[in-house]
């Protein structure tokens, strides 16, 4: 089915607003084309319309996306993060190493203010306690080595359960 001149100015300019507010992903905007209701064909012209002009670039929105990002979060949970988002591992993992020469991320850092922000150093959790943290800091992306590492660091430890048989 031929698109019509006007589905087609339409949807090129729904994308170009869509643009103005915000850089998307290709696949973010190819997704806000169809909910509003345009056809696919009208979908891959406006696509192909805004990436003429370079309005759209993956590569582009994981490196702002990273940078952002970098300080706050694990370099797992961004790259899942962008994963979600439509970019290709190759093109994330590409984005993060640049990042990454640039400003040297410390996700050491990251994952102590989490802790932090949770628990003072010298604290003593009980074990559903710890497995809680544990678990949230996996969940985040950071390393079992790494958050063992920083507890220790920050003494953070295990309350002994003592049984009456001792």
């Amino acid at each position: 089915m031929a698109i019509t001149l006007e589905e087609q100015k339409n949807a090129r300019r729904k994308a170009m607003l869509l643009l103005e507010h915000m850089d998307r992903t290709e696949k973010g905007l190819n997704d806000r084309l169809r909910q509003a209701g345009f056809s696919p064909e009208a979908v891959a012209d406006a696509m192909d319309y805004v990436k003429s002009y370079g309005y759209i670039n993956d590569a582009r929105y994981a490196q702002n996306y990273i940078s952002y990002r970098m300080n706050s979060k694990s370099r797992q949970k961004i790259l899942q993060e962008l994963q979600q988002k439509g970019i290709d591992r190759q093109t994330a993992l590409e984005a993060w190493e640049e990042a990454a020469e640039t400003e040297e991320p410390d996700e050491c850092a990251v994952l102590r203010a989490a802790v932090e922000k949770r628990y003072r150093p010298g604290s003593e959790l009980d074990e559903k306690e710890m497995r809680r943290l544990h678990g949230y800091l996996a969940r985040r992306g950071f390393q079992f080595g790494d958050i063992i590492h920083v507890l220790e660091e920050l003494n953070i430890t295990q309350k002994k359960e003592y049984s009456e048989f001792e």
